[in-house]
């Protein structure tokens, strides 16, 4: 079965490498050509000390402790959406042009069905061949079968969606603590009074050690924001895999099961053209 939803994902990957590598073209030399000896000599205020406050803050390392976390959750539901992946290479269904599934052919394909999955694992795709395949077998309606598909997908999507709740979670709680670190910094920077009766000296060391606050308040929530925009790429890109192979799998079930389904009765079981029937009856 051709995989729309993998091509998809190739197709946007493409997209964005060209869109990085055209903007980088254009916008590089122009910067250079416009700001680059300011931003060298701008540079050399990032010293160790200055790079360590930024990165390694309370609020920051917070801030890692969560992302790596979402890292983790999101690596194992995209390696799951893999092993779902695979289960389209499975051979559940005849795919000859002209086949025809009668009501009494239902039951050898859900025991063929049960025995892939015994081989290969539990997936989405054979747990919906099989809730379909049972109720055609009762029901010998291929409407109540196109139901059952559909229901089933939404489901999966359910399960999905609730699945990634932690991430959104997450997701929400990084720019949070970046900004619980913006209010830390503000509220030390208040903290230090005014500078009223300070001689010189004293203002210049009041107004750095304020300066030093407000560098903590805003380097949490860059740190934060910057997570935050990194995460919520990613878990889109995993959520899209997410809801194209549950897609594909109804596809699937729509193309090579649902618009073959015969609803005959147990006499015209002569008129059933499986793969196997027909070899038998040359």
């Amino acid at each position: 079965m051709d995989r729309p939803g993998t091509e998809r994902t190739s197709r946007d990957g493409l997209l964005l490498l060209v869109a990085v590598s055209v903007v980088g073209a254009v916008c590089i030399p122009l910067w250079y050509h416009w700001f680059g000896q300011e931003a060298l000599e701008g540079g050399t205020k990032w010293d160790r000390e200055r790079l360590a406050r930024l990165f390694l803050g309370p609020e920051q390392i917070a801030c890692y402790a969560a992302f790596l976390w979402a890292l983790l959750l999101l690596a194992s539901r995209w390696l799951e959406v893999g092993r779902q992946r695979r289960a389209f290479s499975v051979d559940w269904l005849p795919t000859d042009p002209g086949v025809r599934i009668l009501p009494e052919d239902a039951f050898d394909l859900l025991r063929r069905t049960e025995q892939r999955m015994a081989r290969h694992g539990n997936s989405l795709l054979g747990n919906q061949l099989r809730l379909s395949l049972t109720k055609f077998a009762a029901s010998r309606s291929g409407r109540d079968v196109g139901e059952t598909v559909r229901a089933q997908a939404e489901t999966d999507l359910g399960r999905y969606v609730s699945g990634m709740a932690t991430v959104h979670y997450l997701a929400w709680a990084l720019p949070a603590i970046g900004f619980l670190g913006t209010v830390r910094g503000l509220a030390s920077s208040l903290s230090l009074g005014g500078l009223s009766g300070l001689d010189a000296e004293s203002v210049g060391e009041r107004l750095g050690e304020a300066t030093r606050h407000l560098n903590v308040a805003f380097d949490c929530t860059l740190v934060a924001l910057a997570l935050s925009v990194v995460l919520m790429f990613l878990l889109s890109a995993v959520q899209r895999d997410q809801e194209e192979v549950v897609l594909d799998g109804q596809q699937y079930c729509l193309e090579y099961l649902v618009t073959r389904l015969y609803e005959a009765e147990p006499g015209d079981r002569h008129r059933a053209s499986l793969p196997w029937e027909v070899h038998s009856r040359g």
